[in-house]
């Protein structure tokens, strides 16, 4: 039986596995939220109120009416709130010109294999700063925490402190009541050259084994019990914190696909898609430090 379009070989890879393969190299943030699948292009959701519940407010009582109660005295209620929302699937799409029969025969070059994955690592980008994105407010923070780096950002080898900023975070964080601890520190290239440079240089003497150990894990590392991520996507002068698998979900509709069009006697093309969406539902999961460059 011949293989459907999105099934086609390419000189014996199987092109809908090869997509799936580079979507995985390619997409960083989706490994660090929820990962869910949905039927429906709106998406019908609820935002969690976070902390602990506590007493509420009554007129004419004082005191926390949740400890220390009297004998046969009855218990105070005390619910959640939570806020629907809204969402709406969005669609990435792109695909290839006509690659001639002739190129794909002759040529030194896998065109096809080639054009398949540039074409996945273009949409799997998009989807990573769509989920950087959400889970950041699109830097304009109302509900997520956020606080401002110390003195005039990372390279300020005086009064700049990342450590800090990162233990201020992982508080905001832990005051509302989720664990920081293996949380996501995602940062430009910048900022993880001002970090490293502030932990080795302007701080090695006290971190004797940071240069001779952490360094050598590269672009990835542990610091202060976070994961740390570096990626383009994240814009320079923010450095975003959030708890994994917590803080935001990616609704799934159409997974990665690619499909090769066939054009008898003149080529084929290349097209890849994906369609989804990310869902902040624990905003207060997330802390973005902000004015992290001079």
């Amino acid at each position: 039986m011949a293989d459907s379009s999105g099934e086609q070989d390419i000189r014996g890879l199987n092109i809908d596995k090869l997509a799936k393969g580079f979507a995985d190299e390619s997409n960083l943030f989706k490994n660090f939220v929820t990962k869910s699948k949905t039927n429906a292009r709106e998406i019908r959701w609820y935002k969690k109120t976070s902390g602990f519940l506590e007493s509420v407010t009554t007129t004419g009582m004082t005191g926390d009416r949740i400890a220390n109660v009297a004998d046969k005295a009855l218990p105070m209620v005390v619910e959640q709130s939570w806020t629907r929302q809204t969402s709406y699937i969005k669609k990435y799409f792109v695909e290839s010109p006509t690659i001639s029969m002739e190129d794909i025969k002759d040529s030194d070059i896998d065109i096809l294999a080639t054009n398949v994955r540039d074409l996945v690592r273009a949409v799997a980008r998009k989807v990573d700063k769509r989920i950087f994105d959400v889970i950041t407010e699109e830097l304009s923070p109302s509900n997520i925490n956020t606080a401002a780096a110390t003195g005039t950002g990372w390279d300020d080898a005086t009064n700049g402190n990342p450590i800090k900023d990162i233990l201020v975070g992982k508080r905001k964080i832990r005051q509302a009541s989720y664990d920081p601890e293996g949380c996501v520190l995602a940062m430009n290239p910048i900022e993880h050259e001002f970090l490293l440079t502030w932990l080795i240089s302007t701080k090695g003497s006290s971190i004797p084994a940071f240069s001779s150990q952490k360094v050598v894990s590269g672009v990835v590392m542990e610091l202060l019990g976070c994961n740390v991520v570096v990626s383009e996507n994240v814009t320079t002068d923010y450095v975003a914190m959030w708890v994994p698998s917590r803080a935001a979900t990616w609704k799934s509709f159409v997974p990665i696909t690619s499909v090769v069009i066939n054009d008898p006697g003149i080529g084929k093309k290349i097209r890849v898609w994906e369609e989804g969406e990310c869902l902040l539902t624990d905003p207060k999961a997330v802390n973005l430090i902000t004015d992290t460059t001079t």
